[in-house]
């Protein structure tokens, strides 16, 4: 079948976007295949499928990939060249890591691959860490500190600078080899893999981030979340304290059995299984390094591998922005709309203390887009997009402040406690005079551009003004003097609107 076909195929296969890459990570504990659509520079996963094969299992002990997890493996590929080919996905990267690289079959379950189509490429170990702090790049711009990414294999370690890879190392230690580390306590673990790692690891500055990377370690992250009671659901970004990660990773973990983390929410079988064991390698890499804080980042490997392809110019873009823009102009809010109101509504409402202008215009995108939601939906969903869609770059509160001026755009000021319970009363303020300018503009001429520009909005002399051609003073009517005075309480000013004669409306003043 051409591509030119399956593209025609496909059309409408996932909801707006269409599935441009795909990258296949053929690791110790799971084969995965993750489908790309949307902009690389903050891609959104179109479908995410793993087989847990469990390659590495007998590495330790025979040196082989099982014949029972290659067939497992295997039946999983096969599944996977079939989607991919029926998608019409051409641009697919296939990555080996630990297991394969390691075992005395690994050539021979190559081949195997290349059998079904794929191009397969074995990565070193220090290969993967490098790939792994390229991806925390693309999600912490200007990361500082070190990256530990474990798998089921190995732990890689390299340190990052202004999101620049440095030394990277890889050791056994990935969370199928963990109990070889075991004693009779968790003390005597620990301090036989503080050992391993003074030996292995490179030479880390204390007092920075350590970036934590996988998914037994964002499993821990969700289950330290739980533990603190936190509004938020995803664990890209979460940070602890060296005090709160002993506490809460530590001290709680050693308390918990393999049967009774199976029993929480969001904790699988076989993490729940690894879960103990790579608490105490966190406790160890917290005594080893003494980093700053843990951050926990949901971009690793796979992602590094989008990002080291992109241009330098691509690199630079803001990823919540670029995130963000995909998302909103496929509900309705393309980004040279949210553009204009962000400029009209600047003069009145800016960034101040709390916020920063791509924050405000991230906002602007999503309080348009959330109006395409079904009004008795509209709200707790347009909330939900803010506070639990993973975005990439921002903080908590930053959250919240999206939260708060998505809000306020539909004239909701009550906010719920989760979006309270991660930022100020001021910082909240501020996002909802946001919210309630994109409201303004957006009703004052039905988001027509010849509304915005023939008028303006500012605050002078402690006053919101709204400047308005004479051609088209009717577009003040009621609706907009209750937004006025809505954006005005919220200031804390007065309010008065100017009639200017169109001749009279300056060239510099329009949007």
């Amino acid at each position: 079948m051409s591509s030119k076909r399956r593209r025609a195929e496909r059309d409408g296969t996932f909801a707006g976007a269409t599935p441009g890459r795909a990258i296949i990570d053929i690791g110790s504990n799971t084969v995965r295949m993750v489908v790309y659509g949307g902009t690389m520079r903050a891609p959104t996963v179109l479908l995410n499928e793993k087989v847990s094969a469990r390659l590495g299992r007998d590495i330790a002990t025979d040196g082989k990939l099982a014949d029972e997890a290659i067939d497992l493996a295997m039946r999983g590929l096969k599944r996977f060249a079939l989607l991919l080919d029926d998608l019409g996905v051409d641009d697919v990267e296939t990555v080996a890591t630990a297991a394969v690289r390691e075992a005395s079959n690994g050539s021979q379950f190559v081949k195997e691959l290349k059998k079904l189509g794929f191009k397969p490429r074995i990565i070193s170990g220090e290969e993967e860490a490098c790939l792994s702090a390229s991806g925390v790049a693309g999600a912490f711009p200007g990361a500082t500190g070190t990256v530990a990414d474990l798998g089921g294999g190995s732990l890689e370690l390299v340190t990052i600078e202004n999101g620049k890879p440095g030394q990277a190392v890889s050791l056994p230690l990935g969370t199928l080899r963990l109990p070889e580390y075991r004693g009779d306590s968790r003390s005597e673990m620990r301090k036989a893999l503080e050992k391993a790692l003074k030996k292995g690891a490179p030479q880390i500055e204390k007092g920075q981030p350590l970036y934590l990377v996988g998914g037994t370690l964002r499993t821990m992250a969700v289950y330290a979340m739980q533990e603190q009671g936190h509004p938020l659901s995803d664990p890209h970004g979460f940070m602890l304290e060296p005090d709160e990660a002993k506490s809460h990773i530590g001290k709680a973990l050693a308390k918990e059995s393999v049967e009774s983390l199976k029993e929480r929410d969001r904790i699988s079988s076989m993490r729940a299984e690894k879960l103990p064991d790579a608490s105490v390698l966190a406790e160890a890499m917290l005594s080893r390094f003494g980093p700053s804080c843990l951050i926990f980042s949901s971009w690793g490997l796979r992602e590094g591998l989008l990002y080291d392809r992109l241009p330098d110019h691509a690199k630079a873009q803001d990823p919540l922005l670029a995130g963000v823009g995909v998302f909103a102009t496929q509900r309705g809010s393309p980004q040279t709309l949210a553009a204009r109101i962000a400029g009209w509504t600047v003069d009145a409402a800016p960034p101040q203390k709390h916020g920063t202008e791509r924050l405000r215009l991230a906002a602007t995108m999503l309080a348009l887009a959330s109006m395409q939601i079904e009004p008795n939906i509209r709200l707790p969903q347009a909330i939900d997009w803010a506070l639990h869609k993973r975005w990439i770059a921002v903080s908590s509160k930053d959250r919240a402040m999206l939260a708060a001026a998505i809000a306020a755009n539909g004239n909701a000021l009550d906010l719920p406690d989760e979006v309270r319970e991660l930022a100020s009363e001021d910082a909240l303020n501020e996002a909802m005079c946001w919210g309630l300018a994109v409201r303004l503009a957006r009703r004052l001429g039905a988001r027509s551009r010849r509304s915005l520009q023939v008028s303006r909005l500012l605050v002078a002399d402690k006053t919101l003004v709204l400047r308005l051609a004479e051609s088209h003073e009717a577009l003040f009517g009621i609706p907009t003097e209750k937004d006025m005075k809505l954006l005005a309480g919220r200031l804390g000013v007065d309010w008065k609107v100017d009639i200017i004669p169109d001749d009279e409306l300056l060239e510099n003043e329009l949007i």
